[in-house]
């Protein structure tokens, strides 16, 4: 006959009967008001549960929108490749323009005409790797929606136009004026 945990505990002297009464007493106290109140039982243990899978779907949400990132990041890349790679001039010559990247000046050996084209942003300097590239302005425009960090050089039209109130309007730079 299996007798309950109480009932096993008072014959081995570990509990006395007026203890055993008050436990009893107790919990049947405890389930009544339960029962009246109309609250529903609280099962930690369900709740633990409930409260890992919700932060172990949080997790996983996380890590899904970090690979979605790096994915579109890669697919970016691997386009503005594409468009490099088919819309590149080749930039061959023996007169330097000289630009700027980051805090270092570089040099690229350019034609005259292609010197032209760069001065006036007809065409424009895109940086793919370590390497230098020349690329149509609508095509750097392109990438520039992209990735604004690749457009190395660009120039500006603005400086063309000329303020009312500029001392050295009356001087005009000469074409073959290099720096």
């Amino acid at each position: 006959m299996a007798s309950s945990l109480l009932d096993q505990l008072q014959k081995s002297g570990l509990v006395d009967a007026k203890k055993a009464k008050a436990v009893t007493k107790e919990k049947r106290k405890a389930s009544n008001t339960q029962r009246k109140s109309g609250q529903p039982k609280i099962d930690e243990g369900k709740e633990l549960v409930q409260q890992r899978n919700a932060e172990k779907q949080a997790k996983d949400k996380q890590l899904n929108e970090e690979r979605n990132q790096r994915a579109q990041r890669k697919a970016i890349t691997a386009q503005i490749k594409q468009l490099i790679e088919m819309n590149k001039v080749t930039a061959s010559g023996d007169e330097a323009f000289n630009f700027s990247d980051g805090k270092y000046i570089k040099r690229i050996y350019v034609s005259k005409e292609l010197h032209n084209q760069l001065s006036r942003g007809i065409l424009n300097i895109v940086k793919q790797g370590d390497k230098y590239i020349l690329v149509p302005s609508p095509v750097a425009d392109r990438i520039a929606e992209r990735d604004p960090a690749r457009i190395i050089f660009k120039a500006d039209k603005a400086k063309d136009i000329i303020e009312a109130d500029d001392p050295y309007a009356d001087y005009k730079i000469p074409d073959d004026l290099m720096w």
